[in-house]
């Protein structure tokens, strides 16, 4: 099915791509080999998911910089209230997953040059989106797999890709706004009530370590709080769900 081809806001520079690879690997190289600055979004051309990448130069160091992570999340549940049907919420699955129903619809991607430690500022940063629209190909019948789903099998097959890129990257700006003149304060409180599980007891593994313990929520970082059965609150790393380039 034809698309127009989305409109990007001041500030923003659409960088259309078709097959592979695939946005986010794409606008990562570009980053990294110093073709794409600060304002490039890589769109994908397919019409059955949202694929979405966005160039930064952060002025913080790398771990702080991984907020505009959170503030992307909380720009897609934005943009999918503004112009999705009421009745069907976005939330979401620490560290990077977006949740319809208890299924995945997709998840965020975010990059850092290889040599950039927590503490020092990144020459870039790269932040995506990708998100199930609908099956390709019919593999299973909708409500059968459990674990994923599209957002036509939720009902809302009338969102487009364009739709969808084209509010997502008006509600990032707004963020990034927001995060420039007051901090990370109202992201992490926009993103609170769409986390899922939150106060309940859940299990992760992280680095090859299984961490069980009640979800408190995210600090000021964005990494995950959680309150074990038998000990103090501890952090896991946000900076463990970066792709290094």
């Amino acid at each position: 099915m034809h698309q127009p081809d989305p409109t990007f806001p001041p500030l923003l520079q659409g960088i259309d791509v078709k097959g592979r690879p695939e946005p986010f690997e794409r606008a990562c190289a570009d980053a990294a080999s110093g073709a794409a600055g600060a304002g490039a979004v890589y769109w994908g051309r397919s019409t059955s998911d949202v694929k979405l990448a966005v160039v930064l130069e952060p002025e913080v160091d790398a771990a702080r910089s991984l907020q505009m992570l959170i503030a992307l999340m909380v720009a897609f549940g934005d943009a999918f209230g503004s112009i999705g049907p009421p009745e069907v919420g976005v939330f979401y699955r620490w560290p990077n997953n977006l949740v319809v129903n208890d299924a995945l619809i997709g998840e965020m991607r975010a990059a850092l040059p290889s040599a950039a430690g927590p503490t020092d500022v990144p020459d870039w940063l790269v932040v995506g989106i990708d998100v199930r629209l609908s099956r390709a190909e019919r593999v299973v019948e909708p409500g059968h797999d459990l674990q994923n789903t599209t957002l036509e099998e939720e009902g809302c097959g009338d969102l487009t890709r364009t739709q969808l890129v084209e509010s997502v990257c008006r509600h990032f700006l707004v963020w990034i706004h927001t995060w420039n003149e007051d901090g990370f304060k109202p992201v992490h409180d926009a993103w609170l009530p769409r986390a899922e599980s939150r106060n309940e007891t859940v299990t992760l593994q992280r680095g090859g370590v299984e961490h069980t313990g009640q979800f408190v929520g995210i600090d000021e970082q964005g990494n995950m709080l959680l309150r074990p059965p038998d000990g103090d609150v501890v952090a896991l790393s946000l900076l463990d769900a970066v792709t290094r380039v």
